[in-house]
């Protein structure tokens, strides 16, 4: 083999570079991940690393920027200055040494036709902040948004909903999450599976009754069985979902008819037919989701009645047959997910928590009437945020009477294996923020 033929490293200034831009398209609002699909498959994996560090620094970073600039520069040096500046002001953590981020993100802005000319403006601004660095961050202390990497309208309203740990979930929010894969029972045992692994290396831990929680993450197309359909990837909250609502049909569930509202990419209704015998019913609003939907139950080798339609226009898919369960995992401002999705708390707004509920009350409303007399709807939404979960079912229950609550798992808090248990809540180990509500139509 040549010494051309060996792949070299990409320079860290171009990386610098493609994630100043990633990180202006999210100030934007753009996804992360469509920001990422623009960014060259070459640079890809590398950017997405430090798109992500950079967002859980972003509130630090944007008070730091704001006094080492105080106008605020174009859009590309703003993002290219608070990439450099989320990477490098806390030295422990920064994933290269803080001059060497500093000298890079210079040399990016040089390199860059539109920051070219602001490249002077870049170095002064940066070489500053080292000079300066512990007096710059003592001031920034002092900005609530820049101490939390959050929102201020989001850390009062935890503040609001969770008195006794938002301090906790707000932490928890800013260590990223292990990769979970959920096991195809139906297809080998647990322990099984785990075994193959580590015969071959790969070392994972048992999480919930069908996870295993892998030591160090793997593209999945590098985790052996996952392509023959023995595993998928799944947060141990989420995995909650099946066994709950199974676990309260008579026989868990089997030959019995449950629609999987809102059910993209299909984890939700994959797990149910992975423990059951269910006829399941896979309901979305896009089209192209539900091709996902399809193509993660092939792959898996279960079948279900995947339907593209808006669940609230019933009378554009539903058969008249009613079901004996429902799964209504609704929209939400999916707050609950942020250590995967650390964008989130920056796309979201405070009036996106008013308007999500509006939409979560339409769907109880509208898909309750589709369930059997003595039929169960779990409600489930992955956020943190009361208005999206407990306080959305205890307004459902008042207002109808032909409903009542079953004993369930309520709110879940985001929580790290790692966090010394910051967070007591009914669930130990490593897991994403969610809610869940078992409601029961009765008989008469």
């Amino acid at each position: 083999m040549t010494i051309s033929s060996v792949a070299q490293p990409l320079p860290l200034w171009q990386q610098l570079q493609a994630t100043g831009v990633a990180l202006a398209a999210v100030a934007q609002g753009v996804s992360a991940s469509a920001a990422l699909l623009r960014v060259p498959s070459a640079l890809r994996s590398g950017v997405q690393s430090l798109l992500f560090a950079s967002l859980r620094n972003w509130g630090r970073a944007h008070a730091l920027r704001g006094i080492l600039a105080q106008r605020k520069p174009p859009p590309e040096v703003d993002s290219l200055l608070c990439v450099a500046l989320a990477l490098s002001w806390l030295p422990e953590q920064a994933p290269y040494e803080p001059f060497t981020l500093v000298n890079q993100a210079v040399e990016a802005a040089k390199r860059s036709p539109k920051m070219k000319a602001q490249a002077t403006f870049v170095n002064a601004c940066l070489r500053r902040f080292l000079r300066e660095r512990d007096a710059l961050v003592a001031v920034t202390n002092k900005d609530l948004q820049a101490s939390w990497n959050h929102p201020v309208w989001w850390i009062e309203l935890l503040q609001h909903d969770h008195p006794n740990h938002w301090q906790q979930i707000l932490r928890a929010d800013l260590v990223p999450a292990p990769m979970v894969m959920r096991v195809n029972v139906r297809r080998i045992e647990r322990s099984a599976l785990a075994a193959q692994w580590l015969a071959l290396g790969i070392m994972a831990h048992p999480v919930g009754p069908y996870g295993l929680m892998l030591v160090n993450p793997l593209p999945v197309d590098r985790i052996p069985g996952f392509a023959q359909g023995l595993c998928s990837v799944q947060d141990g909250g989420a995995q909650l979902a099946a066994p709950l609502l199974l676990g309260a049909l008579p026989d868990h569930g089997k030959h019995r008819r449950i629609l999987d509202a809102c059910a993209a990419p299909g984890g939700k209704s994959a797990h149910l037919l992975e423990l059951s015998d269910a006829q399941v019913v896979s309901l979305d609003i896009d089209e192209v989701r539900c091709e996902r939907i399809t193509g993660n139950l092939q792959r898996l080798g279960l079948s279900a009645q995947v339907v593209a339609a808006d669940a609230l226009k019933v009378n554009d898919w539903w058969d008249g047959q009613a079901f004996d369960a429902i799964l209504l995992d609704a929209p939400c401002t999916a707050s609950g997910i942020v250590r995967r999705h650390p964008d989130v708390v920056w796309l979201r707004r405070a009036s996106d928590v008013a308007q999500l509920g509006k939409l979560q009350q339409s769907l109880l409303h509208t898909l309750w009437p589709l369930l059997k007399p003595g039929g169960v709807m779990l409600y489930c939404t992955c956020s943190v945020f009361r208005r999206e979960g407990q306080a959305q079912v205890k307004s459902f229950l008042q207002h109808n009477t032909q409903a009542h609550g079953l004993p369930c798992v309520g709110h879940l808090l985001p929580q790290n294996s790692n966090n010394n248990g910051g967070v007591t809540d009914n669930l130990p180990s490593d897991h994403d923020g969610f809610f869940y509500a078992l409601l029961q139509k009765p008989l008469d």
